[in-house]
């Protein structure tokens, strides 16, 4: 069969809006294949692989796991960055009036299943840890859902959950920052706060190279990274200092250009290896008692009762008390259907639980990561479903 045609197949495929939120469920599905077959043992060792940087006396030192969630997740929490910088200067955060129905929807889907994680967990202070871990949504299996509903979703509707999910990473970003930091190492901070001032420097003497940013922002993620800070928070504080504007030579815009570039191997390479090395879970011993565990239990009822619950309430309470309006195109029905989308907390969870439990055993880290895949699971079928045969005519 010739070359040419598959590639262009290819091609077609990774253009497609859900064309993300597929390969990260491949990346999981293989993830779990290779941890309950006989290419477990490669699979283990693979991300146990010890790589390191020396450089005189500095060191990192770390296996494969640890690399791809402090090192190349920084690179989407920089995009994620890029994305709120562009958001709010010149995007759908931009306007009070747009941004006040999807703040609202955020917070309940933050708090109502942060409470409800509390409150099955409440006797275990090492479970409670974990409270965060079902206020995330993941951005691109939520936008691939949608993707795969095509003309039954209305513009506003994907307008809706694109600027509910960018403050729902910049409530995440918040979160890690206050919540899941450790002892701070004082000699690190401050490098990092004489690389924020270089930073700062470059931003007002309006610098549209990229290197010097990618150098002062290495150094930068370095210092965080031994500071005790976590890593991932280096790339947002990166993203915040390049400049919005355009370059001399260019009619396009820095920032936007940049996060033009990063899309693709953030979104169909980074997210999807993320998924891959996090989301290998042993089923052997699964059963009905091993999900009813106040762990997965407490993940569970987060993303699939309480995201749909708090996002839901918390809108109608913006709309009836005149905070806020709905969309001309939407209605209560498909809202409540974006709702039960926005339980597919899976790679954002996933990224939160490595933080709450990075100390635990090996059971906590099976019970985490199964509530988050059958929560997530469940939650985007129940979107898919609802929103593929409610009936679309406006019923507000």
């Amino acid at each position: 069969m010739p070359l040419q045609p598959i590639l262009s197949l290819i091609q077609k495929f990774l253009s497609k809006e859900y064309a993300s939120g597929i390969l990260l469920f491949f990346a999981a599905s293989l993830a779990m294949i290779a941890e309950n077959s006989s290419l477990s043992g490669f699979y283990d060792s693979l991300l146990a692989t010890q790589v390191e940087i020396r450089i005189d006396d500095f060191q990192i030192a770390k296996p494969l796991l640890l690399w791809v969630n402090d090192g190349l997740m920084a690179i989407f929490f920089f995009h994620v960055g890029l994305e709120i910088k562009r958001e709010v200067l010149g995007g759908k955060l931009s306007e009070l009036s747009a941004v006040t129905l999807p703040l609202f929807g955020a917070m309940g889907g933050i708090l109502v299943p942060a409470g409800l994680y509390a409150f099955i967990n409440l006797d275990d202070p090492a479970a409670l840890q974990g409270w965060a871990i079902p206020t995330a949504t993941d951005i691109a299996f939520a936008l691939g859902v949608l993707g795969l509903l095509g003309k039954r979703v209305p513009t506003g509707l994907k307008v809706f959950l694109l600027s509910l999910a960018v403050i729902d990473d910049l409530c995440a970003i918040l979160i890690i920052a206050f919540f899941y930091t450790s002892s701070l190492g004082i000699s690190s901070l401050i490098v990092a706060s004489i690389m924020i001032c270089l930073l700062y420097l470059l931003n007002r003497m309006k610098v549209t190279s990229l290197v010097p940013y990618f150098f002062v922002g290495l150094i930068l993620w370095a210092s965080v990274l031994k500071s005790g800070i976590h890593a991932t928070l280096a790339g947002v504080v990166i993203a915040m200092f390049i400049p919005y504007i355009k370059r001399p030579d260019s009619d396009i815009n820095m920032l936007e250009e940049i996060e033009h570039d990063l899309k693709d191997t953030v979104y169909l390479f980074i997210l999807p290896f993320f998924a891959f090395v996090n989301s290998g879970v042993y089923l052997g011993e699964l059963s009905i008692d091993s999900l009813l565990r106040p762990i997965p239990l407490g993940i569970m009822a987060g993303l699939i009762v309480g995201k749909q619950l708090g996002i839901l309430s918390f809108c109608w309470l913006a709309v009836k008390s005149g905070f806020a309006s709905m969309p001309d195109d939407i209605n209560w029905k498909q809202l409540y259907g974006v709702s039960l989308i926005c339980g597919i907390g899976f790679t954002m969870s996933l990224f939160i639980s490595s933080l709450a439990f990075e100390t635990g055993d090996i059971s906590t880290m099976v019970d985490d990561r199964l509530g988050i895949i059958v929560g997530s699971l469940l939650s985007g079928i129940a979107g898919y479903c609802f929103l593929r045969f409610s009936n679309n005519k406006t019923n507000n």
